[in-house]
C-alpha cells in the first residue's frame, strides 16, 4: 500500500514553488527550496505511515531514550537550569513530544507544574509509571486542549519541543497549535536537525539526522527562524550547536495572534 500523500504545491516553510532535487530516492525523494533552503520530502508520508512510526518506537521502552534513564534525566535537568533563566518556576511547563517523560519530570523537580504530550502509547505508559506526579496525555498537539476547573482554556508559560518538528509534514499548522497553547510572552525551546550545518556529512545518507520518512522536513537556522516569525514567535537566543542541529529559544509574541 502506498503510504504517501499527494505532492506538495510549494515549500512547507515559505510557500515558494521553485525547488531543486536534493536527494533522489524511488519512494522518498527530497527537494531543496530555492528561496529559504529548507529540504523536504515530496510526496510526504500519510497519516497511517506517521502513526506506525510513533507506535512503540523504542521496542517496549527498552532502547534509545530508555536505555540510560539516569543519563537522560541529568541532561534534562541541565536544560531546565538554562530555561529557568528565561521563565523561572513556579510556572506551567509543557513538553511537546515528551517521549518517556524525562524532561517533564526534570521540570517538575524544578518547581514547575509539568505536563507532557506524546503520541507513542508505550512511551506514555513508561512516563506515567515512572513519573507519577506529572500530567501526561497520549496524542498529538492538534487535539490537545486542556482546560482549567472552570472550563477556561489552560495555557502554558514555557514549552519544550526537542527533535519533533522535523517529523511534521505541516510545520506552520503545528506551530499554530503551539502558539494557541502558550500565554503571550511565554518561552518556547525548540531543537531540530540542521541540514546546513558545516559538520553534516557530505553524503547526507551517512548522517543520522537524515532518515526519511520519519524526518520529512530539514530546516536551516534561517528558514526555521523565518517560519517561527510567521507563526507569532520571536527568536531571542540561538545556542551554538557543535553537532548538526539547531537550538533556539523563542518568545510567543505579545501581539494578537497572527496565525
Amino acid at each position: 500500500m502506498d503510504q504517501r500523500i499527494n505532492s506538495l504545491a510549494a515549500c512547507p516553510v515559505c510557500a515558494n514553488s521553485a525547488r531543486n532535487l536534493f536527494k533522489e530516492d524511488p519512494q522518498w525523494p527530497s527537494y531543496r527550496c530555492s528561496d529559504c533552503g529548507t529540504v523536504f520530502l515530496d510526496p510526504m508520508p500519510d497519516a497511517a505511515a506517521l502513526a506506525a512510526l510513533y507506535t512503540d518506537a523504542y521496542e517496549g521502552a527498552a532502547t534509545g531514550y530508555f536505555s540510560k534513564p539516569e543519563k537522560k534525566l541529568r541532561r534534562s535537568r541541565g536544560r531546565i537550569r538554562l530555561l529557568r533563566k528565561f521563565m523561572p518556576s513556579p510556572a506551567r511547563f509543557l513538553d511537546i513530544g515528551c517521549n518517556g517523560g524525562f524532561m517533564t519530570e526534570a521540570a517538575r523537580e524544578a518547581g514547575y507544574d509539568a505536563w507532557g504530550i506524546e503520541p507513542d502509547p508505550v512511551s506514555i505508559s513508561y512516563a506515567r509509571t515512572h513519573f507519577t506526579q506529572c500530567h501526561f496525555t497520549e496524542g498529538t498537539i492538534e487535539g490537545f486542549s486542556p482546560t482549567n476547573p472552570d472550563g477556561a482554556p489552560l495555557q502554558f508559560d514555557l514549552a519544550y519541543c526537542s527533535e519533533v518538528i522535523e517529523h511534521i509534514p505541516e510545520p506552520a499548522s503545528f506551530l499554530a497549535h503551539v502558539h494557541r497553547l502558550l500565554k503571550p510572552g511565554a518561552i518556547f525551546y525548540l531543537t531540530t536537525p540542521d541540514i546546513s550545518h558545516p559538520r553534516r556529512p557530505r553524503d547526507v545518507t551517512a548522517w543520522d539526522g537524515y532518515c526519511p520518512p520519519s524526518h520529512c522536513i530539514y530546516f536551516t537556522p534561517k528558514s526555521l527562524t523565518r517560519l517561527l516569525g510567521a507563526c507569532g514567535f520571536s527568536v531571542i537566543r540561538k545556542q551554538i550547536a557543535f553537532k548538526p542541529g539547531i537550538k533556539l529559544i523563542a518568545r510567543r509574541d505579545d501581539r494578537p495572534d497572527r496565525v
